[in-house]
């Protein structure tokens, strides 16, 4: 009887998979493994920071042979993953971008490490509680999202579908900073905390900017298309200038709203509207009135 009821549940699950579109991907091209893309996001990580993240000690002498490890691991892990995620039929052409792709976005890491050689140095000097560079690689969430960003934003650059993404949100699983790889972020960004943020697809952010937890630089509400979807075109997420700071739990909307350089934006503010430069922007709360009940 029980095996005759358990015959009819997966008769049913088997139903429910007979629709065109949905949640399915059967007899569709083999996609993008996140475990793949996770374990050369780590090579990438040692990559960048060298000696951080491993077990044992790194030494001068065997640095060569250890990053050249890294890179054949990571050229032909990342090449095969990229094969998958690309549109077309054609295997060889196909083939042929994805080591095109991952040749040079491999050649970006020397940049990369500078900015965000940049960007350790600008949470050294943006909390008072770092203990050292050390302390920042090693544990800042802040850090660790940015240079996944960085590192996905690249790709993002470059074109490649899904990777990115998933790259971004093993950050946000790992840290709770939810920053889309198509951001544009200037050098020396400092995530202080971290918890809650989110940054949207078409922020853009200046140089020397620090933003807190639960940050959140979104979008307004968009219209609907024909098939019931928002339409993601356009400018959707604010624009940020220079040297500003957003402290905790500010919510900055909007795809015409811009914060103009040196400006401070205090917590717990809502904003829609661009703020000119040199701003300092608190939240009011709202008047409280006591009122005075006699005594029975």
């Amino acid at each position: 009887m029980a095996e005759r009821k358990l015959c009819d549940i997966i008769d049913d699950i088997l139903g429910s998979y007979n629709v065109e579109e949905g949640i399915n991907h059967i007899e569709g091209r083999n996609l993008p493994s996140r475990e793949a893309v996770e374990e050369l996001l780590i090579d990438l990580l040692n990559v960048v920071f060298p000696g951080y993240y491993e077990k044992q000690e790194l030494r001068a002498n065997d640095v060569r042979v250890y990053i050249w490890e890294k890179i054949a691991a990571v050229y032909h892990s990342l090449s095969a993953e990229i094969v998958k995620s690309l549109p077309g039929g054609d295997d060889d052409a196909r083939s042929f971008a994805a080591a095109d792709i991952t040749a040079r976005f491999l050649g970006r890491i020397p940049a990369l490490r500078d900015m965000l050689k940049k960007d350790v140095a600008a949470a050294y000097e943006g909390d008072p509680a770092a203990g050292s560079y050390d302390d920042i690689i090693l544990s800042y969430p802040g850090l660790f999202a940015v240079t996944v960003y960085r590192l996905a934003h690249e790709l993002y650059q470059l074109q490649v579908p899904l990777i990115p993404r998933i790259m971004t949100e093993y950050a946000h699983s790992r840290t709770g900073i939810d920053i889309h790889p198509g951001a544009q972020i200037g050098e020396r960004f400092f995530i202080d905390h971290g918890t809650g943020v989110v940054i949207g697809e078409t922020t853009e952010i200046g140089r020397n900017v620090r933003i807190y937890q639960g940050v959140t630089l979104g979008a307004l509400s968009l219209r609907k298309g024909a098939g019931g979807r928002i339409e993601p075109t356009g400018k959707r997420h604010p624009t940020i200038g220079d040297h500003v700071v957003i402290y905790a739990g500010a919510t900055i909307l909007g795809g015409q709203t811009t914060v103009g350089s040196h400006c401070v934006i205090g917590g717990n503010v809502w904003l829609l509207d661009s703020v000119p430069p040199h701003t300092t922007l608190t939240h009011q709360p709202p008047a409280f009135t006591s009122k005075n009940h006699a005594s029975p």
